[in-house]
């Protein structure tokens, strides 16, 4: 009987112990949230994710999401711990310009921080595809017209008698 009851209060303690999550769990946890969020054009929730520092950045990057770019898909590709209280998290995303029809990828690198719960600190183009985040693209037309790649027509005709 007292190997039963010294076994449990340790095993409480261990639940306990296992139930909270470790900090780079919540900041994934963050991330994922954040970012489907933004996948889905509720910015008004993400933006509760975001360092007040960097809002206005935020909100200069993301503008065109939703009318001007359309995210087709957000993977979270990896998460690496600086430290307890910052993380760097790598985001795929498929996107494209409904005029064009598309599909683009861009690569983000976005920076975690523990500040009273994790928030975006800061946010940019790792590799892929310029224009996701708000960059000046500029579209260069050929400056001659394009030439045909036609054969010239030939017309067999038969031998007349």
């Amino acid at each position: 009987m007292r190997i039963v009851c010294a076994l449990v209060p340790a095993a409480l303690l261990l639940l306990g112990c296992s139930a909270l999550p470790n900090p780079m769990a919540r900041a994934q946890e963050a991330a994922q949230e954040f970012n489907t969020d933004t996948r889905y054009g509720r910015n008004e929730i993400a933006i509760e994710r975001v360092a007040p520092a960097v809002h206005d950045a935020f909100l200069s990057h993301h503008r065109a999401w939703g009318s001007k770019v359309q995210i087709a898909d957000v993977e979270l590709e990896g998460l690496h711990r600086k430290s307890d209280h910052e993380a760097e998290v790598t985001v795929r995303v498929n996107w494209y310009r409904p005029e064009e029809q598309e599909l683009r990828t861009t690569t983000l690198k976005q920076i975690w921080r523990d500040q009273n719960g994790w928030k975006l600190a800061g946010e940019e183009r790792l590799e892929g595809d310029i224009g996701l985040l708000g960059e000046a693209v500029v579209f260069q037309a050929p400056e001659e017209p394009k030439s045909t790649r036609q054969f010239p027509t030939v017309r067999l005709q038969g031998a007349s008698e």
